[in-house]
């Protein structure tokens, strides 16, 4: 199996505007790069006609539209008011994804990043029936609009909700595998999973989306990960998305503190996009 890849602008900059597409997307194209993902960190940050333009001009796919929960997005333990806001922004996620043609809207679809809360087996069901309950009618639009939601399971520091496989796959029953399934971040289960082709086995059949970095959030390869493992597995699980690298830049204050990146991560920002599309070219 050969895997489109792709890259993230957050690599380089957040929020991502349609002044940031117009830097990044060339660059990408110029380095040979088959697609992007889009952050869409506020509605408005770019318009989906825009970006779609861009993405054409330069010969890239659009990946996936990647959402942000920030604080007072949740779906989980959250009063009314909050809850609304954050299905109407999902929706507007949807809608960004289905007119720039993206297959997905990928991120952790429940809750926002960093809040975190104890939880007994049975308060842990009752929070996973409260999120597909108001999931519901955000998986019905994107059926609707032929968007698949990519539900992503983060570290155990920056949600409590959906740490593993097992867990989203859990959370998931009862939802159409064909409109929500799960994104998959190597980052996150290099911290979370016991083996990475083992938890890449276990959610086959439901991978909707696939993001990709060293272990500490830096080059693809420049690591210890099991990537010839967690590539095959891919193969043997069906999937046929793209690998998108996904990383942070130490050099913007608000994405610094918000992803924890204190230090840089490689020589340049340019050289987690460069080398790690040649070392993920090579597994291919």
């Amino acid at each position: 199996m050969t895997f489109a890849i792709g890259a993230n602008p957050w690599i380089w900059h957040s929020p991502v505007t349609e002044q940031a597409l117009a830097e990044v997307l060339p660059r990408l194209a110029g380095w040979g790069f088959d697609c992007a993902e889009l952050p869409l960190e506020d509605p408005g940050d770019w318009e989906p006609k825009a970006a779609a333009r861009l993405l054409d001009t330069n010969g890239l796919a659009p990946a996936a539209v990647i959402a942000v929960l920030g604080p007072g997005r949740d779906l989980v333990r959250a009063e009314p008011a909050a809850v609304r806001t954050t299905q109407d922004y999902l929706r507007r996620c949807v809608d960004a994804a289905a007119e720039l043609g993206a297959p997905a809207v990928a991120g952790p679809v429940y809750a926002a990043v960093g809040r975190t809360w104890r939880m007994a087996g049975g308060e842990r069901a009752a929070a996973y029936a409260e999120w597909r309950e108001h999931l519901a009618p955000v998986a019905a639009h994107a059926a609707a609009a032929g968007v698949r939601i990519a539900v992503e399971p983060l570290n155990r520091y920056e949600t409590s909700l959906f740490n593993t496989v097992e867990q989203t796959l859990t959370a998931m029953e009862g939802l159409p595998s064909d409109t929500v399934g799960i994104a998959l971040d190597t980052y996150h289960q290099n911290i979370e999973e016991r083996s990475l082709p083992d938890a890449v086995r276990a959610a086959a059949g439901r991978i909707a989306h696939v993001q990709v970095c060293a272990n500490d959030r830096g080059t693809p390869g420049a690591d210890h990960l099991d990537w010839p493992g967690f590539v095959g597995a891919l193969g043997e699980a069906g999937y046929e998305g793209p690998l998108c690298i996904e990383s942070f830049t130490a050099h913007n204050a608000t994405i610094a503190v918000a992803a924890s990146v204190w230090r840089p991560l490689a020589a340049s920002q340019d050289a987690i996009a460069t080398e790690g599309l040649a070392f993920l070219r090579g597994l291919n």
